[in-house]
């Protein structure tokens, strides 16, 4: 049984913004008011069908003493009360602690691991399934930064994706992915194991990160790279040196300006995310860590190609529709993880 002080409280902080937005006297708040209000809504819509229910098995339990309606609240209690459980449970889902960035733009990071040429070729491939994905969600999908090798493959790829969710389903991608298949290099028709890595980082705001200018070098050059699709013939090219860190990041799009812009946001993104990887560390040094909260080097996800079969090793999810998966429907996938994830919440707040 939910509490229903907890409830009051929530609907309470639901109409105090409705009423405070209505005013139209925000100011400067009405960015942060916005998003809590369109974060508080499905949590009321979910709370007050389950309160409403909560009010109707009441009802049908004093109907009981009625001879008269006795037989109608005999009928009606067993659906009451199997709406109520299922009710109850997607307000625990609900309430669970939301992570701040789930409605954040990401940047998402392809790279080659093991395997040569193939593991670029390999990295291509997950690059466009993502690509296709966003497609698919209605997401807006930019490139800011894209090595390529002679053969195709993609020697490093930054791409921002923007859309409404899209950290909160990107999350779990990151972590090493691994393909076994018959490479197009490979004329015996052997099978050969490669692997990539993908890191997905929520992307930072002003508000989150402050860097010093004492803190960065900030080098500009020329933009090179065998098959690089963005080489010029101009010294547009930037790189900033994070001294702190020792993180480096470069941008050489045509523009030196929007070279300093991509990579400034790219470095705070990449900032921002290795605090929140400090903070998730301190809050799970005792406990079992979140899908998606591990280890990047982790391997996470086996493709095979000859038997067309996926699977995700952290939750022993294994589907035999790798086709469909590279061609850009992770929907099953992402699923899958999430309700892995919301299930670790709630065992460990022992709901």
């Amino acid at each position: 049984m939910i509490a229903p002080e907890k409830i009051a409280q929530i609907i309470d902080r639901f109409q105090f913004l409705e009423a405070k937005m209505a005013t139209g006297d925000v100011g400067a708040e009405i960015a942060t008011l916005g998003r809590e209000y369109a974060e508080l809504r499905p949590v009321v819509e979910t709370v007050t069908a389950y309160r409403d229910l909560v009010e109707q098995y009441a009802e049908a339990k004093e109907m009981l003493r009625d001879p008269e309606m006795r037989e109608l609240a005999e009928a009606e209690i067993p659906e009451l009360k199997a709406a109520l459980e299922a009710s109850e449970h997607d307000v625990q889902l609900a309430l669970l602690p939301k992570d701040s960035a789930d409605g954040r733009p990401a940047l998402l990071e392809i790279r080659p691991g093991t395997g040569g040429d193939e593991a670029g070729l390999f990295a291509a491939d997950l690059l466009r399934m993502y690509q296709r994905y966003a497609e698919g969600q209605g997401w807006k999908f930019e490139i800011l930064e894209e090595s390529l090798s002679e053969l195709g493959g993609v020697k490093e790829v930054v791409a921002r994706i923007a859309g409404e969710g899209v950290f909160a389903k990107l999350k779990y991608e990151s972590g090493v992915h691994r393909v076994q298949r018959v490479p197009e290099t490979e004329s015996g028709g052997r099978i050969h194991t490669s692997a990539a890595t993908v890191a997905v980082l929520p992307e930072a705001e002003d508000v989150d990160v402050q860097i010093s200018p004492n803190d960065i070098r900030i080098d500009t050059m020329r933009a090179s790279g065998a098959g690089g699709q963005h080489v010029n013939t101009t010294d547009s090219a930037v790189r900033i040196t994070h001294l702190p860190t020792g993180i480096i990041v470069v941008s050489a799009e045509k523009s030196q300006h929007r070279n300093r812009e991509i990579a400034m946001q790219v470095l705070k993104t990449r900032l921002f995310d290795l605090e929140r990887q400090r903070v998730d560390g301190e809050r799970s040094a005792d406990r079992k860590a979140q899908v998606g909260s591990g280890d990047r080097s982790e391997r996470i996800r086996t493709y095979n190609f000859p038997q067309g079969r996926l699977t995700d090793h952290r939750i022993n999810l294994t589907l035999y529709s790798l086709g469909q998966v590279m061609g850009g429907d992770l929907d099953e996938i992402i699923s899958a993880l999430q309700a892995d994830a919301q299930a670790t919440l709630l065992a460990e707040m022992g709901a």
